[in-house]
């Protein structure tokens, strides 16, 4: 049996730049991955098939037609192979974890079919904007509507507490939500010089869907109150299209201490630092 981590994908900025004319928005945002991950095995079948588990795993069972179904049958849609998908991240809710999922079931399946040389990037942007940087699960830069993927600046060591308050935030009404001009894309760096730099960069962007999520869902204002409220918190901030937000800390071992003060019935926490590719 084949296994992959699909972590959790944290938008450290999103700016809204614009909107095509098939409605499709136009972002600009800095992408990092947090040590927290599903778990995506596949093993050799004659049929396509999905068991799924994990803490979250009730939500997704409940859905006629997975995403990780959608990605086999896109990737050779005569192929057989049994999927099964330990669900630890929170469903809906801004971290990317459906789209790390497919983006670790197309790794896997094109392994197990000697598929290799297939390009993945254009079968995951069709499965979804988030799917493509999903693949890499490193940081970057995303533009367009997530099909531009640009070096990431250079990062210094930092942790991370990551919230979200059990409410499933859908996309569209968030976008739909948004109000005002467009956003110019984020001044971005080569690199930051250490963790002080970096917070002062992120500080001078934004996440332009945060604001509409609120509204959308208030409870997510007592989540970065909450994070705000941390001890050596340094910058709290919503990631995607929520609810999930974060705080950041300049090491994994003080944001594994700051998530166990969070003690809230229904919310989901976890401390910790960056993904690490193997």
């Amino acid at each position: 049996m084949r296994s992959s981590f699909a972590p959790a994908k944290v938008n450290l900025c999103l700016h809204v730049t614009g909107k095509r004319g098939d409605g499709y928005h136009l972002l600009d945002s800095l992408a990092v991955f947090a040590d927290v991950c599903d778990v995506v095995r596949v093993e050799a079948a004659e049929t396509l098939s999905l068991t799924i588990d994990g803490p979250f795993g009730a939500v997704l069972r409940a859905e006629s037609d997975n995403l990780l179904l959608k990605a086999a049958r896109l990737l050779a849609p005569t192929r057989g192979a049994a999927l099964k998908l330990e669900k630890n991240l929170p469903v809906a809710s801004g971290i990317g974890g459906g789209s790390a999922d497919a983006a670790a079931a197309l790794r896997l399946l094109a392994d197990l079919w000697g598929l290799e040389e297939v390009d993945l990037a254009p079968l995951a942007l069709r499965l979804g904007a988030d799917v493509p940087v999903c693949l890499a699960s490193k940081p970057v830069r995303m533009q367009g509507i997530g099909e531009i993927l640009l070096p990431a600046p250079s990062l210094p060591e930092f942790g991370m507490v990551l919230v979200n308050p059990g409410v499933a935030v859908p996309t569209p009404a968030v976008f739909k939500a948004r109000t005002g001009p467009f956003s110019a894309p984020p001044a971005l760096p080569a690199a930051w010089a250490g963790f002080a730099d970096m917070i002062a960069g992120l500080a001078a962007c934004t996440n332009d869907l945060e604001a509409p999520a609120i509204g959308v869902a208030p409870v997510i204002g007592e989540v970065l109150a909450a994070l705000n409220a941390l001890p050596g918190a340094a910058l709290a901030r919503m990631s995607g299209s929520g609810a999930t937000c974060f705080a950041l800390f300049e090491s994994a071992q003080a944001a594994r201490a700051a998530a166990a003060m969070i003690d809230r019935p229904g919310w989901w926490c976890w401390g910790g630092g960056l993904y690490q590719p193997g």
